[in-house]
């Protein structure tokens, strides 16, 4: 059987049945150092070559050549419970176990080539989940809302190449180009009468995809102590090729708006020991309103979402024990996307993350660094209208309670040449 194919952030967007424990279908795990302070300050501490994943500015703050790779592994708690239709006369049961965990590499690399110029490219992710809900599709039900129902792996690698160029001693600023590649699979299928014994697939796709955004960025370094940095990162509109198989229709390309990303942040610091970092995000989820699909049919609305736009802010510490010892801790609060239109296909609520870690420095020219996050997001009720119980002439209205937890292991090895 032939693979349908289609854009991967497209089903993430259009059919996501999952969390990545940020705001709509980000990710917060590009570093180590990152995590253990809530990535408050990431955009110009430049304590190592991650930095360049948030502001490709603070690489005119090396004078040397910098590599960082790493390892996250996100232990992702979602849980999925008391689904039900017709005012709770028909159950569909509860998933405690519903996302899929996952590990998240990243590496990057700079190189100052004079005084003024720096280059540097990096590997990462921004986006991935990894879920399964449908045991909720073979309840045994009279009639199971299959179409917000299924399963869904997404994996998605960003591929940054950026350049920087140092104006005077104060001020900086870098741009560069996002080659983002994604894949995953998603489907939709189960039993929509009750004891019929017929598997009805609604969705089933194999996915991959290219789409190309940017970053600019900029730094003020007010002193030795004391700096300032924002970035703004555009991210593409992906207009998909392919073709996939939606309620029987054949579509050839699908039309999906992605959030631009705006941070600031500062790092202070107050003594040889001390230092205090923050960040404030906004991401313009109020862009994603819906996304369409055209080709053999008139162009189509697949799903609707109204979402609204959302910030972060960030705080955090660091304390240098010693020479070969560096603490860190962070908080976030990170604000939800979803409006008066929710969905169970993404459970999306307030979060809050509770993070350390430390670093320990081989030598002056190469550390190990450690993170751990503590992330906890609400108990919610969704309310979601289906198509399949309004074919059938019912109340279409499905209700469900979710909650998104999770904790980040992180570790990266940093080094200076």
């Amino acid at each position: 059987m032939d693979k349908r194919k289609l854009s991967l952030v497209a089903i993430s967007a259009s059919l996501l049945t999952g969390q990545s424990l940020a705001a709509g279908f980000q990710l917060n795990s590009q570093s180590a150092t990152g995590i253990g302070r809530a990535f408050s300050g990431d955009a110009v501490i430049a304590d190592n070559a991650s930095v360049l994943s948030r502001n490709p500015a603070a690489m005119a703050m090396f004078d040397r050549k910098a590599l960082s790779l790493g390892l996250t592994y996100a232990d992702v708690d979602v849980t999925i419970k008391d689904v039900s239709a017709l005012g709770g006369t028909i159950q569909y049961g509860s998933e405690p176990d519903a996302a899929d965990n996952k590990v998240i590499p990243n590496i990057y690399y700079i190189h100052p080539i004079n005084d003024a110029f720096a280059v540097g490219v990096g590997a990462f992710s921004n986006f991935g989940t990894g879920t399964d809900i449908s045991s909720l599709n073979n309840s045994g039900a009279p009639i199971t809302p299959v179409d917000l129902l299924g399963e869904t792996e997404i994996i998605t690698s960003n591929f940054n190449a950026s350049v920087s160029y140092r104006i005077n001693q104060q001020f900086s600023i870098g741009a560069g180009l996002d080659f983002i590649y994604g894949e995953g699979k998603l489907k939709r299928q189960g039993e929509i009468q009750g004891g019929s014994g017929v598997q009805s697939t609604l969705v089933d796709v194999e996915a991959d995809g290219w789409a190309l955004g940017g970053i600019l960025g900029a730094t003020y370094e007010i002193n030795d102590k004391n700096r300032l940095g924002m970035s703004y990162r555009f991210s593409p509109t992906f207009k998909a090729d392919g073709n996939v198989e939606v309620g029987g229709a054949k579509f050839e390309e699908i039309h999906i708006p992605l959030p631009d990303i705006f941070q600031i942040a500062g790092y202070h610091e107050l003594s040889p020991s001390w230092a205090v970092h923050y960040t404030a995000q906004h991401t313009s989820w109020g862009d994603f309103e819906h996304i369409t699909v055209t080709g053999n049919y008139p162009d189509t609305t697949v799903k609707s979402y109204q979402w609204k736009n959302s910030w972060l802010f960030s705080l955090g510490g660091t304390y240098t024990i010693n020479q070969n010892w560096t603490a860190r801790a962070g908080y976030m609060h990170d604000k939800g996307v979803v409006d008066e239109i929710s969905s169970l296909s993404i459970p999306d609520s307030d979060r809050n993350w509770y993070t350390a870690g430390a670093s320990y420095h081989i030598n002056k020219n190469s550390s190990i660094d450690f993170g751990l996050a503590f992330v906890r997001g609400k108990d919610v009720e969704v309310l979601e209208d289906s198509a399949v119980l309004a074919g059938a002439s019912l109340p279409n209205t499905v209700v469900g309670h979710t909650r998104s937890d999770a904790i980040y292991y992180s570790m990266q090895y940093s080094h200076l040449f």
